[in-house]
């Protein structure tokens, strides 16, 4: 990555943060005829304690080396939390590198393994939500599980993904807040600059919410869905890395009305004939064509 790459994507941050920061919660007035959204440059660089020509120049990418003190002058006018600011210091830290060894995202054999021994949904996706494995009550849960699938896509472009989640708006813009911080400085990525122009392209929503810059961790939480047979679940979700992939589980309180849920998905599921454990092979595990709309591609090779 060249340093003007660096720069440019720290000028972004900045732009797209200061365009969300609203006067009043900067403590000024929101009075006039203010014809941009959130704060003016020169609102920042005041509030910031720096001159407007050199904000202006931290924008433009002009300049590549600002300070950790400015920058967390900048974090604090901006209102960053503290993965935010966290991800700002990294992206005025970003150096040239040297081009990473691509190579094929792999599922251990034990993680197949213990697949297929988990009764409750569990599945591995990559750092672009492909699905390379999962298990059966994975795809009892939801068909658009199934290894091949990139969960990013259906979020934006399967209206049946859609309806499953209780509250789409607040899933989609997780996701996309959780890809931005896995992309990190990989931006030349031939997956992450496929999906992203992609659903670009496709959807207006994730064009809005790319363009807002939101980061977050990788974490789990706890979520609610409306399946198709039993109805609504409500679901804790865990995300554990092993190795260079992600072990996704959902399962329910104890002895609660979802669990009971979740046992009876698991025994009409057992009445479908199924593998013990889907495998992330496109060749051994093709996605049905029929199953999804927009969804049906084979998982894609990441790098490192």
């Amino acid at each position: 990555m060249k340093d003007e790459e660096s720069d440019s994507r720290l000028g972004r941050y900045l732009r797209a943060r200061r365009e969300l920061v609203s006067p009043a919660l900067a403590g000024l007035p929101s009075g006039g005829n203010r014809r941009v959204p959130g704060l003016r440059r020169e609102e920042v660089a005041l509030l910031a304690g720096i001159s407007a020509d050199y904000y202006l120049r931290l924008e433009r990418g002009r300049d590549k080396n600002p300070s950790p003190q400015v920058l967390e002058s900048l974090a604090r006018v901006l209102c960053l939390d503290d993965v935010e600011r966290t991800y700002l210091l990294g992206l005025a830290a970003a150096r040239p590198r040297a081009p990473r060894r691509k190579r094929p995202e792999h599922v251990p054999a034990r993680v197949h393994q213990l697949l297929a021994h988990l009764q409750i949904p569990a599945f591995v996706e990559g750092r672009a939500f492909d699905v390379l494995a999962s298990n059966p009550m994975a795809v009892a849960l939801s068909p658009r599980l199934r290894p091949g699938q990139n969960r990013l896509r259906s979020l934006f472009l399967d209206p049946e993904e859609q309806a499953f989640h209780q509250d789409w708006a607040k899933a989609a813009a997780s996701f996309i807040a959780t890809l931005r911080t896995t992309i990190g400085d990989d931006t030349d990525n031939p997956r992450f600059v496929e999906l992203v122009g992609e659903l670009t392209l496709s959807s207006q929503r994730f064009h809005t919410l790319w363009a807002r810059h939101d980061v977050r961790n990788l974490d789990g939480g706890t979520t609610t869905v409306h399946h198709p047979v039993v109805g609504e679940l409500r679901l804790h979700r865990d995300k554990l890395p092993i190795d260079d992939v992600i072990l996704v589980v959902y399962y329910p309180d104890k002895d609660s009305d979802s669990d009971e849920k979740l046992q009876l998905l698991a025994a009409l599921s057992q009445t479908e004939p199924t593998d013990t454990a889907h495998s992330s092979s496109p060749a051994d595990n093709p996605a049905p064509e029929d199953t999804l709309t927009n969804t049906g591609r084979p998982a894609v090779q990441g790098s490192r």
